[in-house]
């Protein structure tokens, strides 16, 4: 198994961002991801360049200053105490992030065509999915899925999988542009997770050849902090230790015209989803709910 495609905490840094991948650095056309982390009173300013961006809090509040528009952010504790408000931030742009107490914030990127307006994006807004049942459940955050918030090519949301569990399976993939079926998306997950008094957790991710030549094989130990790149292949499962629940946040993006999520399960897999109705979601399940409006 190749390790190009993992990336262990500290391996994906570069300029200020504890992750910086870029376009360039992951050697495909579109996706990117930072993760800031500012301490109290810290700030940050970057710009946007030939990307859109949606900022995520992963832990702590900030502000967002873009195109005379300032946007606050009331973040959350932890990616696993609540959903978060986010702000977009269009291509072509000088923007300032700030935080008062500090904090840890993700840039999700996609370089793009269109400058959309900037825009705040409240928590509830963010419709929460329980996808699965039984040892396949797990929590998708759709903060910025296609169909729930306008962007020009990103893709963006969170899946947290209950300790012992399974997510992304059956495995999938999105790797051709075949109209009405499959999207053609290139994907990044960043990891993190639960600890149980004090001891860390961890998970397992397993990428596969989607073709019969070359292509992406991955089977990876991940913790806090990784990063597993994704240009191809079925992906899946994800999987976390029991004790320990699972937090990614995936980017997503693509040179398709349409923005939109089409996958296609691994044929030897798909039928898992024929067992979801006989089995009831995990109890522990959702471990939150998005914040009345």
């Amino acid at each position: 198994m190749t390790t190009t495609h993992h990336l262990p905490a500290g391996k994906a840094t570069g300029a200020a961002y504890a992750v910086n991948v870029t376009p360039e650095s992951a050697g495909w056309g579109y996706s990117s991801l930072r993760v800031l982390e500012l301490p109290p009173g810290g700030r940050h300013s970057f710009d946007s360049g030939d990307s859109e961006w949606i900022v995520l809090p992963l832990a702590g509040s900030c502000t967002v200053a873009v195109d005379d528009q300032t946007f606050r952010l009331q973040g959350r504790e932890s990616v696993f105490s609540g959903v978060s408000d986010f702000a977009y931030v269009p291509r072509d742009a000088e923007a300032s992030i700030a935080s008062r107490d500090g904090g840890r914030f993700a840039l999700t990127g996609a370089r793009c065509e269109r400058r959309l307006p900037a825009r705040y994006g409240p928590a509830s807004s963010v419709p929460v999915e329980l996808r699965g049942t039984g040892t396949c459940s797990r929590q998708v955050n759709n903060f910025g899925a296609a169909g729930v918030f306008e962007c020009d090519k990103l893709i963006a949301v969170e899946v947290i999988t209950p300790g012992g569990n399974w997510s992304s399976f059956p495995p999938h993939k999105h790797d051709e542009h075949r109209p009405g079926e499959e999207s053609e998306l290139e994907e990044i997950y960043y990891f993190e997770f639960a600890d149980h008094e004090g001891i860390p957790g961890l998970g397992y991710q397993r990428v596969s050849p989607s073709g019969q030549g070359a292509g992406t094989d991955v089977l990876a130990e991940v913790r806090d902090g990784d990063v597993v790149l994704i240009p191809d292949g079925w992906h899946g499962p994800s999987m976390a230790a029991p004790g320990h629940h699972m937090y990614y946040l995936n980017v997503m993006a693509g040179p398709d015209p349409d923005r939109a999520w089409l996958i296609c399960d691994h044929p030897d897999h798909a039928w898992i989803r024929g067992t979801w109705p006989e089995q009831p979601v995990d109890p522990r399940l959702p471990l939150y709910t998005a914040p009345a409006q």
